[in-house]
């Protein structure tokens, strides 16, 4: 996983919440992890997991070290988003792109066309958050999960996710084996967490099972499923590159800032070669993601999709300009 690096109000939230591990780790210890699991299994039957599920899933359980230590490298801020873009939106990531959307591109046009997702954003969400399938993570998701539950500093959250991923194991649509993903818990070709995966995987191919792990329709599906849940609007695009003017208020740069196409050009915006923005019929944020001495970007609804998805400038403006790239042939 690439790193950004973090601004001061981001490296105190990383003191804060190292504090809070430790917080949470002293008192995870008041129980041992067996304790710990017995209630857990208690809590998930009573949610209705089946004794079968809990017994394939929990029995024998043991935690991952290497989890917590993953945990406390967060928040991923230590690189700039000039270095960051180059590495995600890479040439070779780009002709990678272009193959798959040759390869799958009847299968990717009647998915666009099902859920009113554009291809190009479901092979980036795809190309950025698994590099097309190729990087999926190796980490068993319940111990993962189950790690992170008893000794994290987010225990409650990872706690709900982990009876989400029982739900999975109960419901059949995936083996304990098949369900790796990263240190996190986030499965399969799309890192779905187990309650995205509840709510937005999708069975395109009508096997009976929702696999995003080896089924390239169901990954496709699930992705533009998730998108068009996420308010996604089929016939615009993300944002575009833009310069600002001298003198320019960077108060005015960030999402909660929302105004009409028309007034961005009136406040003197540009695109990169000079020329006047559209008039489109269209609201736009700025967003400066490396600050307002870097790269500027106005960003549309659709961005703000992304920005829903994962919830960093940094991935959300790369996979809309990788978009970009696999649309401009």
């Amino acid at each position: 996983m690439i790193r950004q690096r973090a601004p001061v109000a981001a490296r105190l939230q990383l003191a804060l919440a190292g504090i809070a591990w430790l917080l949470s780790a002293a008192t995870a210890s008041a129980d041992s992890f067996d304790l710990w699991l017995a209630r857990l299994r208690q809590q998930a039957a009573t949610e209705g997991v089946s004794q079968t599920a809990l017994d394939l899933t929990l029995q024998h359980l043991q935690q991952i070290p290497d989890v917590l230590v993953q945990e406390r490298r967060q928040p991923e801020f230590t690189m700039s988003f000039t270095e960051y873009l180059p590495k995600v939106v890479s040439q070779r990531r780009i002709d990678e792109g272009r193959k798959m959307m040759d390869q799958y591109g009847k299968l990717l046009r009647r998915i666009g066309i099902t859920f009113g997702v554009q291809p190009r954003f479901i092979v980036a969400l795809w190309g950025v958050e698994s590099d097309y399938g190729r990087v999926k993570g190796s980490y068993p998701v319940i111990r993962a999960l189950a790690t992170l539950a008893y000794a994290s500093g987010r225990r409650d959250f990872f706690r709900k996710e982990l009876i989400d991923a029982l739900r999975i194991v109960d419901s059949r649509d995936a083996e304990v084996s098949e369900m790796t993903g990263s240190w996190a818990g986030a499965m399969g070709q799309c890192q779905f967490m187990p309650s995205s995966y509840l709510r937005y995987a999708v069975d395109f191919d009508g096997d009976g099972r929702r696999d995003i792990w080896t089924n390239e329709a169901d990954v496709f599906a699930s992705i533009a499923n998730y998108l068009a849940n996420l308010q996604w609007r089929a016939g615009q695009t993300w944002g575009r590159q833009v310069l600002l003017p001298a003198g320019f208020d960077p108060g005015l740069i960030g999402l909660q800032s929302d105004k009409p196409l028309i007034e961005w050009r009136r406040l003197g915006l540009r695109n990169p070669d000079g020329s006047m923005l559209p008039l489109a019929n269209l609201r736009a944020s700025v967003v400066a993601p490396d600050g307002p001495q870097g790269p500027i970007y106005l960003a549309y609804a659709n961005y703000k999709s992304i920005m829903r998805w994962n919830r960093s400038t940094y991935f959300a403006t790369s996979v809309g300009l990788l978009a970009d790239q696999l649309g401009s042939r």
